[in-house]
């Protein structure tokens, strides 16, 4: 007889970056990898973000989103 043994390992908690030239492209991004992490039950337990301006004047928004298990 043959055992098998079956483990689940679940991610605690992941950091993921976000960058983008439009504020709307970047909430976007943020809310589509929401929805995928929700399927390996990770939360938002944080989330920070920033504007840059270049001397061109071209604006760049950028976030780091911290997931955490449910």
């Amino acid at each position: 007889m043959i055992m098998m043994n079956f483990q689940l390992d679940f991610i605690e908690d992941r950091v993921e970056f976000f960058e983008a030239t439009e504020l709307k492209v970047l909430e976007k991004r943020i809310e589509e990898k929401i929805e995928e992490n929700k399927a390996i039950l990770l939360g938002v337990h944080s989330v920070s973000h920033q504007m840059y301006v270049s001397e061109k004047g071209q604006r760049f928004y950028s976030a780091v989103v911290h997931f955490k298990r449910k």
